[in-house]
Parts: structure tokens; sequence; C-alpha cells
């Protein structure tokens, strides 16, 4: 029984009404999610840890690692409500957004943040609806802000409103999530992502109130504000991924700029050993359709071969009519960008430098396990950072983490071409031990007698950080 290598590129999940059916659920693990995304935007903290135990205990189930990633809603800038639900305006209406309004009318709504009137200033321009609605700004007062319509549309309840070119005070942790924070923690999120950060202290707060709340998540930051940007390489220092949130990030920068930020996010992401997810609309017909745009193919295919870690389903997932088609789409798409992709892996090494031996042990498995064309990297790994390491640069070769953490193997769902398995370690010397891993990837199917592999250890076993020791192996030849 042989596998073929899998899929290097990681697909994130949104759950919703869509995914909430166990079956539905077991068929889009099954389908190939590796991490599920808990979306605190909507729902209540019972609904999101009732839904968490069902994947954990599916997952188990079916013998698959999955990971949790808890999103924190941030400070969505909303209009109010309307009398009637929603109100049609048209290119030319004057309105005016007032913090005194309960239900709004055709010519005016309230806010729920009335910050907003400090933030903004005649000439500016509004963005609603994620920019399908557009206003400019004719005057501020302390309780208004009125506007001309330019462009026009249907206007609902509690709609989004961004202003064009960011600057919004709005901070990143607003008290609601700080609840979310302690929901996230209860069900042991793996990951746990800010929405709308500006800069590194964003980022160092939200793990402070994560660490303070006892949760060990790793912290995302999604980038999706126009001053973050500009912030990127601190925020990236202050965070153990990002996530390329295109949807907002659009309406602030414009659509036009997204392709290229993406590149050079994901680009810096691996220069400082981040992990990346790239986000939004990715499949987004598939709500609707059984089969994706050619547009919507080229665009995933493009994530992948841009080198994200992951790619990720909002809506398609959430509240879409084909959750497990979407899935099973988005995995042949990324398997057969994974497979198109040119490794030009020697250049990569020529700007590295090590300072760790850890790392460096990393570093040389790759080297080895690219010109020698080995059949897998194996690393023995407790907290996962061996693998990270070697996924930040493409070698083309499957990694294969084996922990005996199940909290570490969850976090490895998300790296590129890290495959995580649970190993108890049950050996205590170094021989003994890779005789075991050696036992494991043959019993999965992984590896046959006879193929070449290069494994990763560290000596004390057992020892977190402390990988010293690499090794050039013929599975089943013993040493």
């Amino acid at each position: 029984m042989f596998t073929p290598a899998p899929r290097a590129t990681k697909i994130v999940a949104t759950l919703g009404p869509a995914s909430s059916d166990p079956a539905v659920l077991e068929r889009m693990l099954r389908a190939g999610v590796d991490v599920v995304r808990v979306n605190f935007s909507h729902g209540t903290a019972d609904e999101h840890t009732r839904i968490v135990n069902l994947v954990r205990e599916t997952a188990q189930r079916i013998g698959r690692g999955v990971g949790v990633l808890a999103d924190l809603q941030g400070p969505k800038i909303r209009v109010g409500k309307f009398a009637d639900g929603k109100v049609e305006l048209v290119d030319g209406d004057r309105f005016t957004f007032d913090i005194d309004c309960e239900l709004g009318d055709q010519g005016r709504v309230g806010l729920d943040y009335p910050e907003l009137v400090n933030d903004v200033k005649a000439g500016d321009t509004l963005l609603l609806n994620d920019g399908r609605m557009m206003m400019k700004v004719d005057r501020v007062t302390a309780t208004t802000i009125e506007c001309t319509v330019t462009q026009g549309g249907t206007l609902s309840n509690r709609k989004g409103i961004n202003r064009q070119g960011g600057g919004l005070s709005a901070p990143a942790l607003t008290s609601k999530d700080m609840e979310d924070i302690k929901t996230a923690v209860a069900f042991k999120a793996d990951f746990i992502a800010v929405s709308f950060p500006k800069n590194a202290a964003d980022m160092y707060m939200a793990r402070e109130l994560v660490r303070a709340a006892g949760g060990k998540a790793l912290m995302i930051a999604k980038i999706e504000r126009y001053e973050a940007i500009g912030n990127l390489e601190e925020i990236l220092k202050a965070s153990d991924c990002i996530m390329v949130a295109r949807g907002d990030l659009a309406v602030e920068v414009g659509d036009a700029a997204v392709p290229a930020l993406q590149k050079r996010m994901i680009r810096m992401a691996k220069e400082l050993n981040r992990v990346t997810i790239t986000a939004t609309q990715m499949m987004e017909s598939m709500i609707e359709a059984p089969v994706p745009t050619r547009a919507e193919v080229s665009d995933v295919a493009n994530a992948v071969l841009d080198g994200t870690d992951a790619v990720m389903l909002s809506a398609e997932t959430a509240a879409g009519k084909y959750p497990v088609e979407t899935i099973e789409a988005m995995a042949r798409v990324c398997v057969e960008a994974d497979r198109s992709e040119i490794v030009s892996f020697d250049a990569a090494f020529l700007h590295r430098t090590f300072s760790r031996i850890d790392q460096s042990i990393a570093m040389s498995a790759l080297f080895v396990a690219h010109h020698m064309k080995v059949k897998a990297v194996v690393s023995l790994t407790e907290s996962g950072s061996t693998a990270l390491w070697m996924s930040r640069l493409d070698s083309g070769v499957p990694i294969y983490a084996l922990t005996p953490l199940e909290s570490s193997r969850r976090r490895m769902c998300l790296y590129r071409e890290v495959h995580p398995l649970l190993m108890n370690y049950h050996a205590q010397e170094r021989e003994a031990l890779l005789l075991e891993a050696e036992q494991k990837l043959l019993e999965a199917g992984i590896v046959e007698k006879g193929d070449l592999i290069v494994l990763t250890i560290g000596e004390p076993i057992g020892k977190s950080g402390g990988t010293n020791t690499l090794k050039i192996v013929r599975v089943g030849e013993h040493h």
C-alpha cells in the first residue's frame, strides 16, 4: 500500500449553518479541511464551543489532525438600523450619518461607532458595504456626517463603513473580542486571529490577553487596514501568522493594488519564518454553483504559486449550498498548482544566515533532501519549530513531523508541506527512537523499504527546542 505525496497547501474552512450538520462536517474533513475557522462575528459562545467539540471528535474518529482557528470580530464599523430594514440611494442624494438617530430613514441613519465623526473631514470618501456604495463627505458636526451619494445602491441594516485610504482610529480589540478570547482559550483554539490590527502593539496586547487567560494559541494578524501595510514588518514580527484579508483591504487600498500586495506579504512572511493564509472570495461563486469559475481557479492556483501556506473559504463553506464540493475543488486546484512549481532551491539558501543549531539542522535536512532526491524529510519535534523552519523554503519534498503532543500536531496542520503525525516517544535512546519513527512511516504507507529518508532529532530526547542531529537513512537497513 503506497500513498502519493499529500497536498502541500493547506485548506482553512469557515464553519456556519451550512457545515453544522455532523454528517456534512465529516464529509468536509474527509474532503481535506486542515483547519476550521470559527467566526466570532456570528453565533454565541456556546454554539462555537459545541461545534469545536464536534470537529475534534469527528477528526479523532476519522484519524485526521484538524486545527481550530478562532477569528475575532474586531471593530467592524457599521451603520445602525433602518425603520424599514433598508433604503435605496441614488447618485446625488444627500444622506446623513447621525449618532443620535435611533431608526434610519431615506435621509439619515445611526452609527454604532460614534467616534467616526472625529475620524473624517469634508472631502473624504466613505465606502459602504465593502465598497459597493460611495459617499463624499460634505460637512462634519459634533454629532453628524453630512454626505452626497456618489455611487448609489441598497443600504441595509448594519452594513460596514470604511474611509477610503484608511485612518479610522478604532482599537483592534473591542470588549466583545476580550470576552471572545476567553471563550477561544477555553475550547483550546490553536490559532486566534485579530481583526484590523494597525501595528505591533495591537498584536502584543492580544497575545497578552490570550496568555493571561491561560492560552497558548498562535496569533494571526489579519492584514485588512491601509495602515497595516506600512507597518507590515513590525506586525509580522509580533505575530505567528498573517491573513491576507483581501476584502476589507481592497476597500481601503483599491482592488487593483491587492494582488501585488498579496505576493509581497507572502514573501516577507516567509523571510521572517511566519505563516500565511490567503482569504476572501476565493471560490465565491460556489456559494450558489457546484463548480468554480476559471477566474477563481486561477486565483487559488496563484496564491499557491505565491507560496501561501493555506487558502481559506468563508461563506462558501459557512453558508453555501456546496460546502463539500467547494473543498474538493479547492484541493484539486492546490494539488495541481503544487505539482507545477519549479523548485529553485539553492538561490534561497545563499541569502540565509542561521544563528541557532536547530535552525541549521532544519536547513541542512532540506539541502540534503533536495540534492539526494530523498522520499521524505522526517522531523521528530516537540514544539514543531523545526518543521516550521523547514516549511519556509520550498524543497518540493514532503515533511513528516512526528510529535507526541496533540497541540503541536494541530498547530502544524497550517504549515505548508508539513504533515504532522502523532507518535508517542517510547524509546529513550536515539537509535531506538529513529527505528520507531521508521516503523510508523512504513505502517502509514508513507515510505517503502529501500527509500532514502532524512531524519532530524534532538538530544537529550524529549527536551524541547533541542534539534541537533541529522541522519540519512535507507528504510529497512538497520544502522
